[in-house]
C-alpha cells in the first residue's frame, strides 16, 4: 500500500503528464520512510514497468509508464466504489430526544411516501465511514418528502434515503435545508432498530443504501 501511495504522490508531483525531477530525501519526507526505501520502491516501479527513471549525477526523472496510469486508474475506480458505493458504517450514539416528536409530526408522510408506519424514534448512527453522510448519498436521488404547517409551525421538506441497516428496512431522513454535511446519520424504520438488533451506544452497524453502487462484503 505504502509504495501505491508513492506512485499516487508521483502523479501529483506531475509524472503522469511527463518527466519530472524527484530527490529521494523529498519523497522519503512525504511518505513518512527513508530514502533508502525510496529508492527501493523506484527501482521495483521500473522493474515492474510502472515507470521510467533517468538518473543524471543526483539528478532524478520519471515519470508514468501507460501501466503506471492503469495502475493508478484501477486504484481509482476502487476507491470510487468503496467511498461513493452507498455503504454508511458507523457506531450508535444516543440522539438530542428530538426524533420522537419529528416522526410523530411527520408520521403521516412518512407513511405515504416511505411506505411504512414509522416508530416514533429514531437510529442515530454517528458515520465513520465514509467522511460524512453525503459521501454515501451523493449517486443517489432522494424520495422528497414536502413540508407543511401544523398549529402554526411550519415543518421544511425532508429528503429520505431508503436504506437497510443489517436486514431491516428504512430510510434515512435529512432536513432539506441542511447545508453542512452531516456526521450523524437519522434512521427512521417500523421497528425499534435498537431493540431488533439488540444494540446499544458503541456498536457498529452497515447501513445499505437502495439504489447507490452496492460494494461487496
Amino acid at each position: 500500500m505504502d509504495k501505491c501511495i508513492m506512485l499516487i504522490e508521483l502523479a501529483k508531483e506531475g509524472a503522469a503528464g511527463g518527466y519530472v525531477s524527484v530527490t529521494l530525501r523529498g519523497l522519503a519526507s512525504k511518505l513518512g520512510v527513508s530514502p533508502q526505501t525510496v529508492m527501493r520502491w523506484l527501482s521495483d516501479f521500473e522493474s515492474s514497468g510502472l515507470l521510467e527513471r533517468v538518473v543524471t549525477g543526483r539528478r532524478t526523472r520519471v515519470r508514468l509508464t501507460e501501466k503506471g496510469l492503469k495502475l493508478l486508474e484501477d486504484i481509482h475506480d476502487s476507491l470510487d466504489s468503496v467511498l461513493y458505493g452507498g455503504v454508511i458504517i458507523g457506531e450508535v450514539v444516543s440522539g438530542l430526544g428530538e426524533g420522537a416528536y419529528y416522526v410523530r409530526q411527520y408520521r403521516e408522510r412518512f407513511r405515504e411516501y416511505l411506505g411504512f408506519d414509522p416508530y416514533p424514534g429514531t437510529l442515530n448512527v454517528r458515520v465513520i465511514f465514509p467522511k460524512t453522510v453525503f459521501d454515501a448519498l451523493c449517486s443517489v436521488k432522494p424520495i422528497v418528502i414536502p413540508g407543511f404547517v401544523r398549529n402554526g409551525r411550519s415543518f421544511g421538506d425532508v429528503r429520505a434515503y431508503p436504506v437497510s441497516v443489517e436486514e431491516i428496512e428504512g430510510a434515512i431522513v435529512i432536513p432539506s435545508r441542511t447545508i453542512h454535511p452531516p456526521k450523524i446519520a437519522e434512521v427512521v424504520s417500523p421497528v425499534c432498530i435498537r431493540k431488533r438488533l439488540k444494540v446499544g451506544d458503541g456498536d457498529r452497524v452497515t447501513l445499505r443504501v437502495k439504489g447507490g453502487r452496492d460494494v461487496e462484503g
